[in-house]
């Protein structure tokens, strides 16, 4: 070693797991150890250290700003220190297991603590009543990191996972759950899974099971450049440069090494490590390492940096190491190797100038010009490009564009004629954006893939409630772009390739026996256009307009070919399956979609391609069963309808139960935002919510938003009324509440019945359940109590109401008379006595089974 390169050790503690932090502004060094004071050393100094001498014993972690430190010990203590006075200010938290690992903002206004406990707490340093608990986590968690600008935090699990919380807003957000990248270790073990973040805060890297340390982009969550290490143990600590350009590493094999970021090319390594470190510092401004290892040793090295490479360290802030830069963009000049071993470089390329489906980038760049030719082309082939004459030499009508209907759709004729065919879609799915989509979004978990540009995708299946399914993870060599996601199992399907037909694939979440996956393929020829995962069956429909049924295990149930085609999509719930496909055209040129509904283990048909209740101009973006199974669609124009009596041929009809263009939310504010569909539940309208001009979510994961049924009647929300109408009646009253009242009864009365309907339709055709039987009769109670208010509103209005009054009293379902007697006592209040006593003749009819609808 140089004289240059000299190290100065210290024994800085008691032989045990040290630790240390140097201040921002590098003017301190502080280290802990397993003996109960801690040290602060001097930049610059040969004098001894200052002891702080009120501190706990074992401690496991340490981190400083410029004006005090902290530290937390295995007995769960987190002590914050002066560097003023070098005393103990304060204990800001304790947890009731061993600290692992503190985190410091670079604001020092937050401290985060990582201990055997399951809970991660971020602890306000200046206030300790302060606190934001992380929970998303299964298991305890070993390292805890901020990114540069503090609103980012990275945990290092001991089940191997990353955990990435968003802690902008007043509730903390875990926004990804990164897997694959570390290894998972125990809470005390000296190997390291700490989270590295790029000082340009645009990347983070971790160490790996292959003794790497791989950088990941954050936000599209690619990963970029991997440090090929080849230490021969586990990685034990690591650290960037303040610049960012070396990267510093050590293991248990004992040796340091260090690393060009940009080439991660090894720039020198030292092997005479004594012990094994467990903790490295970058000087924030001169080229200086420091360590602390398991011999309670710290160690200055100063001129870490050999003097060939000590220019890298003097460079401003370096960017983390990605393949393709971002900020650079993917499509710069590029350049070939040509033969001879001379580089050429290719011609940019050129913005498209029209819509996405524009011909510039296929005709060049000359193809548009303003020479006077653009329309001058010459028809070599016969493909009808040029003007087409007749045989007297007379030019045709064909040049004439099309007529144009009323609706502004080109009308076609004749031979020319093509209607228009809904595309085939899956629900719940979104399409790609760059390199990552979703296959599935529903209320059990998500599931989603990413292609690796290498001939396969990587899929993750993560689950909303993790104490009843594991997340897994796997690698995607079929290219799987349909999926289905149940309490059950998993269900995938791939494309034909030319090399393979198309397949499905069933990953059943646990059985009594031993787990068994299974996968299919589809007959030569065949594409699936959609899929379906019910607690029954799987539903698979083709290219060819078949319709193949599977049980949960792979045995083939039914094959027929569906009626109306092509085929749209499907769903499925226990034995119920709905189909959809294109049907005949209508006037405007477009084809009506026709669903079918059957019951597969009955093989009885309900509804046969009866039509789909769309407005004109208007597309299918969702079809679901709700967690009651009645099928629900969700069109383009934001509105969300039921079908009422599917289960009596010819008597089904579609009933809207909310409208979301007519929501409280978008009256006020000028919000801008659309909605995307994923599940109807406890008469909820599950969704996303997508602002401006999104159309589908995106990563990180979003957060569902549910919204109660509201079947619109009116073109303002009963809310909006109360607040803009405000008028008085003849009586004083406030007739803007009165009439806001009403509309709010309207509603409920609607509603009511519909979901009565809804309800009493599934229980005549299965065996209903006491809480079945029990939520019918409060629904009918429900109506006849909102029709009893009603009724006191008519009573109120005047004599001249008693007609519309009585109409409200003959809707009630009250059987045993007691509801029409509190009817008729609400008229006597009103002194509405001719209205008293027809509810009462009504009540002596319906008692002798006299009343009869007409």
């Amino acid at each position: 070693m140089s004289a240059q390169q000299r190290i100065r050790g210290r024994q800085a503690h008691t032989p045990g797991a040290t630790f240390l932090a140097y201040t921002p502004n590098g003017k301190k060094l502080i280290t802990v150890g397993v003996d109960n004071f801690c040290r602060i050393f001097s930049t610059g100094s040969d004098d001894e250290p200052v002891t702080v001498d009120d501190c706990q014993e074992n401690n496991t972690a340490v981190v400083a700003g410029n004006d005090f430190f902290v530290a937390g010990s295995e007995d769960g203590t987190v002590c914050k220190y002066s560097l003023e006075r070098n005393k103990l200010d304060e204990v800001l938290v304790r947890t009731s297991l061993p600290v692992r690992d503190v985190a410091l903002s670079p604001d020092g206004n937050w401290v985060a603590v990582a201990s055997d406990e399951l809970v991660v707490k971020v602890v306000n340093t200046k206030d300790m009543t302060k606190v934001q608990y992380l929970r998303d986590q299964i298991r305890a968690v070993k390292h805890v990191a901020f990114d540069n600008s503090g609103s980012n935090l990275a945990l290092s699990c001991t089940d191997g996972n990353v955990y990435m919380y968003s802690l902008s807003s007043a509730e903390p957000n875990m926004i990804r759950q990164v897997d694959g990248m570390i290894k998972s270790l125990e809470s005390d073990a000296e190997s390291s899974s700490k989270v590295l973040w790029h000082p340009d805060s645009r990347a983070f890297a971790t160490p790996t099971a292959s003794r790497d340390i791989q950088v990941m982009s954050f936000g599209n969550w690619e990963r970029q450049r991997a440090f090929k290490t080849g230490h021969a143990g586990d990685i034990t600590a690591a650290a960037w440069s303040p610049n960012g350009a070396l990267l510093a590493t050590t293991a248990s094999d004992l040796n340091l090494c260090l690393w060009d970021t940009k080439t991660q090319k090894l720039l020198k390594k030292y092997d005479d490590v004594k012990a094994t470190i467990l903790a490295m510092a970058w000087h924030p401004k001169e080229n200086i390492l420091s360590y602390t290892n398991s011999d309670g040793e710290l160690f200055i090295h100063t001129d870490i940096v050999p003097l060939e490479h000590a220019s890298l360290l003097q460079k401003s802030l370096q960017p983390a190491p990605f393949p393709h830069d971002p900020s650079e963009g993917r499509s710069g000049n590029a350049t070939s190797k040509l033969t001879n071993g001379t580089k050429q470089s290719l011609p940019d390329r050129r913005a498209r100038r029209g819509t996405p489906d524009s011909l510039d980038d296929i005709l060049g760049p000359d193809a548009i010009s303003d020479d006077g030719m653009d329309d001058f082309v010459v028809d070599d082939d016969g493909a009808g490009y040029a003007p087409v004459v007749n045989g007297h030499g007379k030019r045709t009508n064909g040049h004439l564009g099309a007529l144009q209907s009323p609706s502004g759709k080109r009308r076609a004729y004749g031979s020319s004629f093509h209607p228009e065919i809904h595309e085939a879609f899956q629900s719940g799915s979104t399409p790609w954006r760059g390199n990552r989509r979703y296959l599935c979004l529903n209320l059990t978990g998500f599931v989603w893939t990413v292609s690796q540009e290498t001939h396969h995708h990587t899929v993750t299946v993560e689950f909303y409630d993790r104490e009843f399914h594991r997340d897994f993870h796997f690698t995607d060599p079929f290219l799987y772009d349909k999926a289905c996601l149940n309490e059950n199992g998993t269900l995938f399907s791939c494309q034909p390739s030319d090399s393979s037909p198309a397949m499905i694939y069933y990953r059943p979440h646990e059985t009594w026996t031993t787990r068994t996956d299974w996968r299919t393929n589809l007959p030569a020829g065949e594409s699936i256009t959609a899929i379906a995962l019910s607690d029954c069956y799987i539903v698979v429909t083709t290219s060819t307009n078949y319709i193949r049924i599977f049980t949960l295990f792979g045995l083939p149930y039914r094959v027929y070919r569906q009626k109306a085609s092509p085929a749209v999509t499907c769903a499925a719930w226990r034995d119920y399956v709905l189909t959809i496909g294109n049907g005949p055209v209508s006037g405007d040129g477009t084809c009506q979609l026709l669903y079918t509904i059957e019951n597969v283990k009955r093989d009885e048909i309900y509804q046969s391609e009866d039509i789909i209740a769309l407005p004109p101009n208007a597309t299918l973006n969702s079809v679901v069963f709700s967690d009651a199974g009645d099928p629900y669609i969700y069109d383009s124009t934001g509105v969300l309808l039921t079908c009422l009596h599917w289960r009596t041929s010819g008597q089904a009809r579609w009933v809207p139960m909310l409208d979301t263009k007519l929501l409280d939310r978008l009256s006020t504010g000028g919000k801008e935002e659309s909605y995307w569909p994923v599940a109807v539940a406890q008469n909820k309208f599950h969704c996303i919510i997508l602002k401006g001009a999104d159309k589908y979510p995106y990563f990180p994961r979003p957060i569902l938003t549910e919204f109660e049924f509201h079947i619109p009647l009116s073109s303002l929300d009963p809310k909006k009324k109360e607040e803009e109408v405000d008028t008085m009646d003849e009586d004083g009253e406030d007739g803007g509440k009165k009439d806001n009242d009403q509309s709010r009864l309207e509603q409920t009365l609607i509603l009511t019945t519909t979901l009565h309907t809804q309800l009493s339709s599934a229980l005549s055709s299965t065996h209903p359940t006491q809480h079945q039987r029990q939520a019918l009769t409060e629904l009918e109670v429900t109506i006849d109590k909102t029709l009893l208010q009603l009724l006191g509103m008519e009573c109120l209005a005047g004599e001249d109401h008693g007609m519309k009054a009585l109409e409200i009293v003959t809707l009630m379902r009250d059987t045993n008379g007691k509801m029409l007697d509190l009817a008729s006592k609400v008229a006597t209040r009103y002194g509405r006595e001719v209205l008293g006593e027809k509810i009462r003749e009504l009540a002596e009819r319906r008692l002798v089974g006299l009343d009869e609808e007409d």
